[in-house]
């Protein structure tokens, strides 16, 4: 499938995603140098988060609406949160047209049918549902009738969960769809990014599979990589003293850029099932074993394992041949050191 100019999954390169969040910290200066260094970075897009306070929950601190789970955002309430970490509607235009002078994809996560509308006066190229909102069917319904591809985190979906979105789309009539494993606790333990799932995705779903990552540094999107992971996406911030909800486990520049060589990297070491031997491999082939005359020999001497050796280099016939030449005679002298070809004996 293609997301903006770029083609994604196949064999095509990761698509790297860097994913601003609640990143700027309310301020829009930040949110615009932030997309500029994600470009530096080396990212191929820039993803937003298009919701307010009120598309997502109600401003209500009974026990049901308040954060007490073991997380960095413990005791705030839902509402307080998302006024906290939001991306104003009216910023979006800005950081659109910023992401186009830079070269960068730009999208964003809608949380309800008005930010899906929103973000298609915008022209979005394509559309990312958040690990909380697997589960609301109808908004992967809406976004995926609009045609773009549609990116999906599965940070607390089960199987079923999964299953149940991905049909959604198609009954959409929307077969562009990929999905992201992703681990919804924040920051992610090691132990419980689980990357094997990726391979176990892509055969039992049939539809491309990336990696929403939520772990401290960069390697585990580059083993996700190895594993077949077509999107990496990654929380980006422009400096962690910025602070905000996200900050503690968002790259900065430095370290996004290192990730990013990283990947890149391991899709060179990937590269791809081949017995060919390039032009550089194939002149190291002289250094390989063959046969060679190790005595010096008179015409009508027999061949014997004490003057024809196999040895390095390799300019003499190939050492398969050993066995079945033991025995015959030299047709002439030949110097200890030369190559043996099957020319020289009888």
């Amino acid at each position: 499938m293609k997301i903006g100019h770029k083609e994604v999954g196949g064999d095509h390169p990761c698509f790297i995603i860097a994913e601003l969040s609640a990143n700027h910290n309310g301020n829009l200066e930040i949110a615009i140098e932030t997309i500029r260094a994600a470009k530096r970075a080396g990212a191929d897009a820039i993803k937003l988060q298009t919701y307010t306070p009120d598309t997502l929950t109600i401003d209500c601190d009974n026990q049901h609406f308040k954060i007490e789970e073991g997380t960095l955002w413990d005791g705030k309430t839902l509402y307080e949160l998302y006024a906290e970490a939001y991306t104003p509607w009216e910023w979006h235009q800005t950081l659109f047209d910023t992401a186009k002078e830079e070269g960068l994809i730009c999208f964003s996560s809608p949380f309800d049918d008005t930010a899906v509308d929103f973000l298609e006066d915008l022209d979005v190229p394509a559309y990312k549902i958040a690990s909380f909102e697997i589960q609301d069917i109808p908004l992967i319904s809406y976004a995926a009738s609009k045609g773009k591809p549609i990116i999906m985190s599965t940070g607390i979906a089960s199987e079923e969960d999964i299953a149940l979105a991905i049909s959604t789309c198609k009954k959409a009539g929307n077969e562009e769809i990929i999905i992201l494993k992703c681990t919804s606790a924040y920051p992610a333990p090691l132990e419980l990014a689980n990357l094997r799932t990726i391979e176990d995705m892509k055969s039992r779903f049939n539809v491309e599979i990336g990696f929403s990552d939520h772990t401290y540094g960069y390697l585990a999107p580059a083993i996700a990589t190895t594993l077949g992971a077509k999107v990496i996406e990654k929380h980006f911030i422009l400096d962690r003293s910025v602070g905000g909800p996200d900050a503690d486990f968002s790259l900065d520049e430095k370290d996004f850029t290192a990730m990013v060589h990283a990947i890149r990297d391991t899709e060179k070491l990937l590269g791809r099932a081949s017995y060919e031997l390039s032009e550089r491999v194939e002149k190291n082939r002289k250094f390989a074993r063959s046969l060679f005359i190790v005595e010096d020999v008179k015409k009508g001497e027999t061949l014997t394992n004490k003057n024809v050796r196999s040895i390095r280099p390799g300019y003499g016939m190939h050492p398969k041949h050993y066995d079945e030449i033991m025995g015959k005679r030299f047709d002439q002298d030949f110097d200890r050191g030369t190559p043996l070809e099957e020319s020289m004996f009888s």
